[in-house]
């Protein structure tokens, strides 16, 4: 599913994009003032007389970066916008369009794009988003003064939308620091200087509407929201405290939304920049297992508080060589707590390979501790096909489910390394088991902590059971993990 945010920086013919920003100082209110005649507080303005002092010192240190890249099949491109696609489709020009495009040789185009990035030191390091220079075949970076230079890309990182470029400058330059982002609080000032539509040095201001978005822009989300006014161009650009210090970088907004913008934390992107600009890559640690968060009724059914459900370890991965198996649930690594998917991906990205990491879990309800030797992220393995045909009994359930045994090649089909457990068939339509929200596809395992590895197996539990009586199944969701399904025969 397509979410609804863009990226804030790219502004051309097929840009998305823009971002976000915000502005400045928190004025603390002065203890309340009594009037001379006695009870009226006298009113407290919240709102900083002006943030001129914080634009002259920053401005400097901000960026205008051009990029041109090449791309392929030029004349489709003009086709779309030029031909017969608008309001005289159908008209007797349609026929000729339609042959001249079709005679064109494919061709090439420039595409040229406009976004933000800030100095980070003074050898000319300068921090962008990775989709303002993605693919670029030449890379212009445009200083306050007027002065420009060609820039080259250190380094990217697409998981955080983060680049690092430099540029080779004849004069002295200016920079900002890095803030924590750690310490900011909503409904504080923060200030965004960037490039919207080309106008440079564009200051906007708001305030810190929330912090630890997730908007689906990548396995790492833990944006700051503010709701400055942002636009495409401003992606990039740094996100000030009333310091001068940067404390986000401006990367998206929500698509038709006013007044919502993002800005990855300061306190994530300074070891990635370090990681950028010492090797032009970003190392991160792989335990090698399918997770999911834990819902109120996985809670409750494993009798647990807290922590993070394993659904699959990846065969001769971290996990698997340390003995983590599915189902276990992962509630701290190296003595720190885990709540949450993304917090337990963070906790291990964090890790250096070759490390070892200190895995705490729960399994059958007991805790386990376990040393996990980690290993260098790759490309993330993905989860089963949709379930095929294949061979095996079937049996018709009272409930409404038609399950039939888990065959190997099916295991197969769906990526899984275990055979245990049914598969449902088929869900008769207004049954206890439609309306209990089961689908066809569910791979059932359990039922009330019973393991089930074949149709008999749940034939008999089902059979045994008193009429009116609650079942939990424990069931497998071939893409989307674990869940707990409760149905009353």
């Amino acid at each position: 599913m397509k979410n609804h945010y863009k990226p804030a920086g790219r502004l051309s013919v097929i840009m998305v994009a823009a971002v976000m920003a915000a502005a400045g100082i928190f004025l603390m209110p002065q203890p309340h003032a009594i009037s001379a005649a006695g009870s009226q507080p006298e009113q407290q303005t919240m709102v900083p007389a002006s943030f001129t002092e914080l634009a002259e010192q920053a401005g400097p240190s901000v960026v205008n970066i051009r990029t041109v890249k090449t791309v392929d099949n030029g004349g489709q491109v003009f086709r779309h916008f030029f031909g017969p696609q608008g309001p005289n489709q159908g008209s007797p020009f349609d026929e000729f369009f339609d042959r001249f495009f079709e005679q064109q040789d494919p061709r090439e185009f420039k595409q040229r794009s406009l976004g933000s990035g800030f100095i980070l030191d003074r050898e000319g390091h300068i921090v962008t988003n990775n989709h303002v220079i993605e693919n670029a075949d030449q890379i212009q970076v445009k200083l306050k003064n007027g002065n420009e230079y060609d820039a080259q890309i250190i380094g990217t990182d697409p998981n955080t939308d983060l680049a690092l470029i430099k540029i080779e400058a004849d004069e002295k330059l200016p920079s900002l620091d890095l803030g924590n982002s750690k310490n900011i609080k909503i409904g504080q000032w923060v200030v965004a200087i960037g490039n919207p539509f080309g106008l440079e040095h564009t200051v906007t201001a708001g305030i810190v509407s929330a912090k630890g978005r997730v908007i689906g822009a990548g396995p790492y989300d833990d944006f700051i929201q503010t709701d400055a006014s942002i636009n495409p161009g401003n992606s990039g650009g740094p996100l000030l405290n009333m310091k001068g210090e940067v404390i986000g970088i401006n990367t998206a907004i929500v698509a038709g939304g006013k007044g919502i913008g993002f800005a990855i934390p300061s306190s994530m992107a300074k070891d990635i920049i370090a990681q950028l600009k010492e090797s032009g890559e970003v190392t991160r640690g792989w335990l090698g297992v399918a997770i999911q968060e834990l819902n109120d009724e996985l809670r409750q059914y494993y009798d647990v508080d807290q922590g993070v459900m394993i659904s699959q370890v990846f065969q001769g991965d971290p996990a698997d060589k340390a003995g983590i198996k599915p189902n276990d649930i992962i509630v701290a690594v190296n003595g720190k707590s885990v709540d949450s998917p993304r917090e337990l991906s963070r906790r291990i990205a964090e890790i250096k390979p070759g490390k070892k990491a200190e895995i705490k879990l729960i399994r059958e309800g007991q805790t386990r501790t376990m040393d996990v030797e980690i290993a260098k992220r790759e490309e993330e393995k993905l989860a089963g096909r949709s379930p095929g045909q294949g061979p095996g009994s079937m049996e018709e359930a009272e409930l409404g489910l038609e399950v039939t045994d888990l065959s190997r090649e099916m295991a197969q089909q769906l990526n899984l390394d275990q055979t245990r457990g049914v598969i449902v068939r088929q869900v008769a339509p207004d049954s206890k088991a439609a309306e209990a929200g089961f689908r066809k596809g569910d791979i059932i395992r359990e039922i009330n902590h019973e393991k089930i590895s074949s149709v008999p197996d749940f034939q008999k539990i089902i059979q045994d059971a008193a009429s009116g009586q609650s079942l939990y199944f424990y069931v497998l969701r071939p893409r989307q993990g674990i869940t707990v399904i409760k149905l009353t025969k």
